[in-house]
């Protein structure tokens, strides 16, 4: 052959060479996994979001998602009560309550005869405010996540980091091993941690609480996105059966934000889009700062977005303001993908999108459209039992607990006064029986002999920690909410389909196209990541691997 033509041939050897390396669709050689593993926890979103705002999505964000990535259709939460910490502690270890521990965001302790909250630590300190918003950790949650098995797999190289508003958004997915938890302080505007982490805060982080990132988010107010009258979806602006977190006299759009940076009032942020947007941004730092997804060791960047059930809560799921947050949220995380591509690389990430639960429509609203609907006010009805067992058995707070829609009855206070439990169990539960709204009153220890069907039944069973929880639950009618707000906003947290049907999307790296309508659940999500990472599940993990996802 000719020196020329050997030439040719080295040359284009070389080339092709080049153009692997320099391809943005590269796989990751280093065990066959991704540099990055991105979760997004939606704080509060219904599966239907998915497609009720469909049409004026971006193709950026929950599009590209959904179009280039995997789509299960059909995932349910498999127990109940669904509320956010036992949400976010599922999803990140592949179990439920009855073996993680986080039976909800507080729950009554009997060993130790007292409430509690999830994340509550009080042998830490607050790091990052002269407060005590920060005595946090998540030694309440008895098993590892699968940011803890990556660490493990690793040799504890990989860097986990989880970031959210909320400090339990923050806190449990990273699990107990992660390199640090940041959750956002409303006293103070800055994103803290706790001493169960580390000592003080990174330089980074100390940067971007001195950059006053709230207080420019504030002056840019909060408008609807586009013209209100294009508003298809939502309820008209003002109800009367929506809450009011920007004052009494701010009843609709557009709201003015700029009162509270006068103020440094840092609590109404959660109630916008804009912190939304304020967690992106520090998790943008957070991935730059730590050089996460920079080598061949795999890292996990856990992010749960708050501001959604804020939103939600007052406002309800039908409202404008709901309508106009799923539209940010979406230029948000379009906005983050394509920044991936460019920090991480196209193809060299995966990214898993889900909800911690979903939410009840305002009775007000289906009142409105006369559909079943009504409220049951948890903490009134604690009362009205204590108040109807003293008249009974002449002793108060015989009922110590109302929590997640069951109560706990006060057992060393019987033992103590030498009375009945079956009989103040008896009378508390057909006391309860009557109340308004409530269908079903049940005794935990008696569930495997109540008659439901055993879809729900195995949701109340896979909810229930026998130290945390209480001795009876209730059921409520559905359309019914737990209404602690006096018909003001919604809440969530009960078995039905609009509490427990959630997205789950799927993209990125080793994660094949196209979708399931077959039933999953968001235990599924562990173990399929670890099947992914080739690492081994959570310590407690029940869940399934969801096959049709992995290439």
């Amino acid at each position: 052959m000719k020196k020329t033509g050997i030439l040719s041939v080295l040359l284009m050897i070389l080339g092709a060479f080049q153009s692997v390396a320099k391809s943005p669709e590269t796989p990751s050689p280093a065990n066959g996994r991704p540099k990055l593993v991105v979760g997004l926890v939606v704080d509060q979103m219904r599966w239907d979001f998915l497609y009720r705002y469909f049409d004026r999505y971006s193709q950026g964000g929950f599009k590209r998602m959904m179009e280039e990535g995997f789509n299960c259709e059909q995932t349910l939460i498999p127990y109940t009560p669904t509320v956010t910490a036992a949400g976010h502690a599922s999803i990140y270890t592949g179990t439920v309550p009855a073996v993680h521990g986080i039976t909800g965001n507080n729950f009554y302790v009997k060993s130790l005869q007292r409430g509690m909250y999830c994340t509550e630590d009080k042998s830490v300190k607050t790091v990052g405010a002269d407060n005590a918003n920060g005595e946090m950790s998540p030694r309440n949650m008895l098993t590892t996540s699968i940011c803890d098995e990556l660490k493990l797999a690793t040799n504890f190289r990989s860097k986990v980091i989880g970031i959210s508003i909320k400090d339990r958004g923050a806190i449990l997915p990273a699990g107990h091993s992660a390199d640090g938890a940041y959750w956002y302080d409303s006293k103070t505007g800055n994103f803290i941690t706790s001493t169960f982490y580390m000592a003080s805060l990174p330089k980074w982080v100390e940067a971007f609480n001195a950059s006053g990132a709230v207080l420019k988010y504030y002056e840019k107010n909060w408008a609807t996105l586009y013209p209100l009258n294009t508003y298809l979806q939502s309820d008209k602006d003002q109800n009367n059966y929506e809450s009011t977190p920007f004052g009494a006299d701010q009843l609709q759009f557009p709201y003015d934000l700029k009162r509270f940076a006068e103020k440094k009032n840092f609590g109404p942020i959660r109630f916008t889009p804009h912190a939304n947007s304020l967690s992106f941004d520090f998790a943008r730092q957070a991935v730059q700062a730590e050089s996460m997804g920079k080598d061949s060791v795999t890292d996990f960047l856990a992010i749960s977005l708050s501001s959604p059930d804020y939103i939600g809560h007052a406002f309800g799921p039908n409202s404008v303001e709901a309508e106009d947050t799923y539209l940010r949220l979406d230029k948000d995380i379009a906005d983050f993908l394509a920044w991936l591509d460019k920090e991480v690389g196209k193809g060299q990430y995966t990214v898993f999108l889900t909800a911690d639960h979903g939410v009840a429509h305002i009775p007000g609203f289906l009142e409105k459209h006369r559909l079943p609907n009504g409220g049951v006010t948890g903490s009134k009805v604690e009362k009205a039992l204590n108040a109807y067992l003293k008249e009974q058995f002449g002793r108060d707070s015989l009922c110590v607990a109302g929590d997640n829609y069951q109560f706990t009855l006060n057992k060393p206070l019987m033992d103590s006064a030498e009375l009945s439990y079956e009989d103040i169990l008896i009378a508390a539960m057909q006391f309860l029986q009557q109340q308004p709204g409530i269908d079903r009153v049940l005794e935990y220890a008696e569930m495997a002999e109540a008659v439901l069907p055993a879809a729900i039944k195995e949701q109340f069973s896979s909810g229930y920690y026998p130290d945390r929880c209480g001795d009876i639950f209730v059921i409520l009618k559905p359309g019914y909410i737990d209404d602690e707000y006096g018909g003001k906003g919604t809440t969530h947290g009960i078995w039905n389909p609009y509490d427990a049907h959630i997205p789950l999307l799927f993209y990125g790296y080793g994660v094949a196209k196209g979708k399931t309508y077959q039933r999953v659940e968001m235990i599924d999500i562990a173990p399929t990541l670890a099947a992914l990472l080739h690492i081994q599940m959570p310590s407690g993990s029940i869940g399934k691997v969801i096959a049709p996802v992995l290439k």
